[in-house]
């Protein structure tokens, strides 16, 4: 489904991503793990279209993507949770789940009921404002708006950071269900190695802007994984 080859990615003059090779099936989970500044967000970026690569090929559903942007990868199924989440803090939770309307056809502009179902804080709160909301209810609104678009492939980056652990167990089980559904590939940035462990079907891994380790779970024992990050 997702399908990078040789992808590069310069900041001006410097090079943060170095021949990066990935791919992410729909019906799985991909998991790309890391310590800070590897080049993690930076390689979501190029999927997202937040930030064009250098070089390199991005493959969607076998179609070349070439430098496209954000707004036209996510008009192809691409969506994207953020690491901070980016939610608009003035706008109320229903206003910004709306946002998810520019991807769609406006036959389409309804608010589903299933994300009130995945994430029923938001029916509660769905007329307060994003910036009253807690971190983890933040993170939830993200995910959500992003499920909106109707995803193709989703990315999220580090959705558990700064997360109180029965948010992480609830945003855990929705991760789950969308990978059961089998509608999507999942591609899964995180630092938390056991929750990233229980979730993944492949496994990546980046240091300095490489890829280090490219796996399926089943090929590789859980002290390799965490020997590979902590070096």
């Amino acid at each position: 489904m997702l399908d990078l080859q040789n992808i590069t990615l310069h900041y001006g003059q410097s090079q943060i991503l170095y021949d990066v090779n990935l791919q992410a099936e729909t019906g799985k989970i991909t998991c790309l793990m890391g310590t800070n500044g590897v080049g993690k967000t930076s390689l979501m970026k190029v999927i997202s279209g937040t930030h064009a690569h250098s070089g390199g090929t991005y493959m969607l559903d076998g179609e070349d993507q070439g430098r496209a942007a954000a707004h036209v990868l996510a008009r192809q199924g691409v969506g994207y949770v953020p690491q901070g989440r980016d939610i608009f803090p003035l706008l109320t939770v229903r206003e910004n789940m709306e946002i998810g309307f520019a991807c769609l056809d406006k036959s389409e502009h309804s608010l589903p009921e299933q994300m009130f179902e995945l994430f029923p804080v938001l029916k509660e709160m769905q007329n307060r404002r994003g910036g009253d909301l807690s971190g983890g209810q933040q993170q939830q609104l993200a995910i959500a708006r992003a499920l909106i678009t109707k995803p193709k492939l989703l990315l999220l980056d580090e959705p558990t950071e700064g997360i109180q652990p029965n948010i992480i167990q609830q945003i855990g089980r929705v991760i789950s269900y969308l990978k059961d559904q089998g509608e999507m590939a999942i591609v899964l940035v995180e630092q938390y190695f056991e929750f990233a462990y229980g979730l993944a079907d492949h496994f990546y891994a980046m240091r300095r802007g490489e890829i280090i380790l490219d796996s399926p779970k089943g090929r590789v024992p859980k002290s390799k994984v965490l020997k590979t990050l902590s070096v």
